[in-house]
């Protein structure tokens, strides 16, 4: 694909799932990638695997070594990295851990890597800012208020990122996909087995999604492409969207 043949990528939260999947695609596509993950063994275990560059460490901190790593510059960033809490009740004790780390991963980093990346983006006219942000950021999950709300979060600042900057040739892309087959599906339990595991699909189908993305030029990615008319019915009728939600809550409920 032209748009990433020769690139210099950043895949954050690359050591495994869709984020390994997205670094194996852009390196099959002739992309220079570097695979940052927490685990320096799987980041360097796919980077490896890819003839990448491991750039192991928090993803909110790894722009300037993963620009260096890669030659000074880097033409698109991956912001994959996330974290995943449950927290269904809002009368329990609150996590207030959960909840900090949900926005720093899940939003800030996001917000830190543009702020790193901007400047030079703006002043070649070029530069793609890839967030997976989920399903649960367009429309929401039960038993995962952390999650759901920071994943809205994520959302919002990658629309906010290519309605402020696409003018200025600043490409963006929000993928949002239901189930994936990782291992944060798995830890997702019993809510994850009532809504997400039904239609899961793998890490490389999101990485396909993306590329057709891209070969399109859309913003909003939808691996799941069903999330569309949930999201349209969302908007229409909210009310209508939340009794229904409600009603999978209390199936959920009934199952625990």
């Amino acid at each position: 694909m032209g748009a990433v043949q020769g690139a210099k990528v950043i895949v954050t939260g690359a050591g495994g799932g869709i984020g390994a999947a997205l670094a194996r695609r852009f390196a099959a596509e002739g992309a220079r990638v570097v695979v940052n993950d927490l685990d320096a063994d799987r980041a360097k275990s796919v980077a490896g695997e890819i003839g990448g560059i491991a750039v192991p460490g928090d993803a909110s901190g790894i722009v300037d070594e993963a620009r260096d790593a890669l030659g000074g510059t880097a033409d698109v960033y991956c912001a994959n990295a996330g974290v995943a809490f449950g927290g269904g009740d809002a009368a329990e004790p609150l996590d207030e851990k959960a909840w900090t780390l949900s926005w720093d991963v899940n939003v800030m980093a996001h917000v830190r890597a543009a702020h790193a990346l901007l400047p030079d983006w703006l002043e070649r006219g070029s530069g793609r800012f890839v967030s997976t942000v989920s399903a649960a950021g367009l429309l929401t999950m039960i038993g995962a208020a952390p999650y759901s709300v920071t994943k809205h979060g994520a959302y919002a600042f990658a629309e906010w990122l290519s309605l402020t900057y696409r003018h200025r040739g600043i490409k963006v892309h929000a993928i949002c996909p239901q189930g994936v087959r990782t291992d944060m599906l798995d830890a997702t339990g019993t809510a994850g087995d009532l809504v997400l595991k039904p239609t899961a699909i793998e890490p490389r189908a999101v990485a396909d999604a993306l590329f057709q993305g891209i070969a399109e030029d859309r913003f909003l990615i939808l691996p799941h492409p069903e999330v569309a008319g949930y999201y349209q019915a969302r908007a229409a009728d909210p009310d209508r969207w939340l009794t229904n939600m409600n009603h999978l809550q209390q199936k959920w409920e009934a199952a625990e």
